[in-house]
């Protein structure tokens, strides 16, 4: 077998999504997840996987399991049922510090952010886990804290910039528009640098000239930083023109899983969710 060949064999098949971006191997695979509150059933029997570089969406009705999706994966829920393997690992007793630290960042459906403080500070929050120096030591801004602060503030500031957010760095962020907030919270989850982005309905309340902004730097996060996106959007154009993959959820159960056109053309879809098909 000649070195070419043997190279070629060894390669991991690429996989190109619906919106034509290269994907890569699956980085995050979801088996047979059941989730219940008592008698509840959040979470029924699920599986879908997602793959490194891609868009995946999650759509269905209001209560069909979707934010509960996201939270079992970031360590908020542990299912009753079920298996996570996250970058070939089977991830066991997963919490929300240990997924952030492995590289799960999440912006919330309700923004959670510190609204007496800047933009800025709210940004550096994000940058927390990459902190090493100790209490007393930031307290006392010596030394090596310093350099390390100064350093973490780089980084802020290159995210405030990616954003077009330099006009109100710092600006409290209560005192800032709606729209501008979820930018906020999106550059907060971005100074962890995580490979994976969970983004829970981030165009809820936009105008359309919001969700425009939104979409366009949610794509940039994708293209620039490599960055694998899992977002929830009742935004049907905007799943339909961004996403590679969609899961559609319906009372806990998985209904449909395929690409955006697939999906359009599902007609168990089509009955729960979108009352129109394809064209």
């Amino acid at each position: 077998m000649t070195e070419d060949v043997h190279m070629q064999m060894n390669e991991p098949e690429a996989h190109f999504g619906a919106a034509g971006r290269k994907t890569g191997p699956v980085i995050l695979d979801l088996k047979n997840i059941s989730l219940s509150f008592g008698g509840v059933k959040a979470l029924t029997d699920i599986s879908f996987d997602v793959r490194q570089h891609e868009i995946r969406a999650i759509i269905g009705p209001n209560g069909a399991g979707k934010s509960s999706m996201l939270n079992v994966i970031n360590g908020v829920y542990r299912p009753q049922q079920g298996q996570i393997v996250y970058q070939g690992e089977v991830r066991k007793n997963m919490d929300c510090h240990a997924a952030a630290k492995s590289g799960i960042a999440r912006t919330f459906q309700n923004i959670a952010l510190f609204k007496g403080m800047t933009v800025l500070d709210n940004i550096m929050t994000g940058r927390n886990l990459k902190m090493k120096s100790n209490f007393l030591m930031q307290a006392l801004y010596w030394g090596p804290a310093r350099r390390e602060e100064i350093a973490h503030r780089i980084k802020a500031e290159e995210i405030i910039d990616f954003l077009e957010i330099q006009a109100i760095r710092k600006t409290p962020v209560g005192r800032l528009p709606y729209g501008l907030q979820k930018r906020v919270e999106l550059g907060r989850a971005l100074a962890a640098e995580p490979e994976i982005l969970l983004l829970d309905e981030p165009m809820a309340g936009m105008n359309v000239e919001e969700k425009q902004d939104m979409c366009r730097f949610i794509l940039d996060v994708n293209d620039q930083f490599g960055t694998t996106i899992v977002l929830i959007e009742h935004d049907m154009g905007v799943v339909m023109d961004i996403s590679d993959r969609v899961v559609v959820l319906d009372y806990g159960k998985k209904i449909g899983d395929g690409t955006p056109d697939e999906v359009r053309c599902n007609q168990d879809v089509i009955n729960a969710y979108l009352g129109v098909g394809c064209a």
